[in-house]
């Protein structure tokens, strides 16, 4: 186990470079099982759930080359095999495998992958699309075994606009026959980098990044590189930290157009940013004002920034109301944030913060990816030292996390526990 030591109330100033997005490039790894052709992903961040990835291709017959954040996929020896627990439950990406070996094989079998506490996330809504492209799926002993003899296109429409399930559909039905369409299809800019590849791969699929999805399903895919688009959520948490301890902080390698819903919400409540073509400039700001965020669907305010956001709203004036509207377990880090002397009253999936508190060092621990993020935040903003436990949940998506904050100035250990 590792842990964060931090001291606090240090200023921050620098540039921080964002990496390539986890929750884009934890798709773009499963999808390369679609061809039996070398793949070449270009910008892929150093995380923990990549590392992971790696060793699932490479167990699937691949052979895999990272370096200088450019991966590396050859699947000539590509084989459709059982995807076991000790991978699954490692993370909740590892159910791309069903759509992309599915798709390829007309077979997969998976068990129920893993992740993140964060609340009930069945996937009910990949299995029943699954079904209605013609595949038969199978459950036994929490293991899923899905096999077709042909996969065929079916307009398909989801009850809520999954981004998992729109992008498992997209892979096992890029090589089906006919045309599938996805109906109320999630539009997270994630969706279109995914089309992208698959585009570059020989798919044909238009209307990524709207809520109707097409795809004309082809023979076969080949070869093809990509570049992962800059994560929105590393760039966010980041604006986070520098509204509150910067100096003319830089975060850079970005695509504003992605943030506007957290841009507009820090301006609501008297950040100042400085917006250029692909980097925000920062500053800490006074006498923040108390604003209410509500965590929905692309385009709207997301669930991955929630949790780093309530900590920033501690140390605006007034009482601000947070509400996640996805996950039920997203508010597991407001009693850490209490402990450190946060004033908030939370009910299920409803927050009251009234600030501005004074957050002060505590040992804490991190329940999930984005409340480790959530706990690093009010860690840096406190008065002393904060220790963080469990950060192992942090390393899943956040790139050399502590070299990039000290080198602004920041203050933190990484050590094991």
């Amino acid at each position: 186990m590792k842990k964060l030591i931090i001291k606090g109330s240090k200023e921050l100033t620098g540039e921080i470079h964002i990496g390539g997005a986890k929750n884009s490039v934890v798709a773009l790894i499963p999808a390369t099982c679609l061809t039996k052709g070398k793949c070449v992903i270009h910008n892929v961040p150093n995380i923990s759930d990549v590392a992971m990835l790696i060793q699932m291709m490479e167990y699937l017959g691949s052979k895999v080359t990272y370096e200088n954040e450019v991966l590396t996929i050859d699947n000539k020896d590509l084989k459709e095999k059982p995807i076991p627990t000790e991978f699954s439950s490692c993370l909740r990406a590892s159910y791309y495998f069903m759509g992309s070996l599915g798709g390829h094989f007309k077979h997969a079998e998976i068990s129920f992958p893993g992740g993140c506490t964060i609340g009930a996330r069945p996937i009910d809504i990949h299995l029943d699309s699954f079904k209605k492209q013609g595949f038969k799926v199978v459950e036994k002993d929490g293991t899923y075994t899905m096999s077709a003899l042909k996969i065929k296109g079916k307009d398909i429409f989801f009850d809520f606009p999954s981004v998992g399930a729109t992008i498992n559909v997209m892979l096992s039905a890029v090589l089906a026959e006919g045309t599938t369409r996805i109906i109320n299809a999630a539009r997270e800019p994630e969706i279109g980098n995914v089309a992208e590849f698959l585009n570059n791969m020989g798919a044909m699929i238009t209307g990524a990044g709207s809520a109707e999805i097409v795809i004309e399903g082809v023979k076969e895919l080949h070869g093809a590189e990509v570049t992962v688009i800059p994560d929105r959520i590393e760039a966010g948490t980041y604006i986070i930290i520098g509204s509150l301890l910067g100096r003319n902080l830089k975060i850079s390698g970005i695509n504003k157009d992605h943030l506007i819903s957290l841009t507009s919400k820090l301006t609501d409540a008297g950040v100042k940013l400085k917006l250029n073509k692909d980097s925000i400039v920062v500053s800490k700001s006074k006498n923040l004002k108390a604003i209410n965020v509500k965590t929905t669907f692309y385009p709207g305010f997301p669930t991955d920034l929630g949790q780093p956001m309530s900590a920033f709203l501690t140390q605006c004036k007034g009482e601000s109301l947070f509400e996640e509207t996805i996950y039920e377990n997203r508010l597991r880090h407001i009693p850490y944030l209490t402990t450190m002397g946060a004033n908030i009253q939370s009910l299920e999936k409803k927050a009251v913060i009234i600030g501005p508190s004074q957050l002060r060092g505590r040992k804490v621990k991190a329940t999930d990816l984005r409340a480790g993020a959530s706990l690093l935040v009010a860690g840096m903003i406190a008065n002393g030292t904060t220790e963080v436990f469990n950060v192992e949940h942090l390393l899943r998506g956040y790139e050399n996390v502590v070299d990039k904050l000290n080198d602004c100035g920041a203050d933190i250990k990484l050590i094991d526990d």
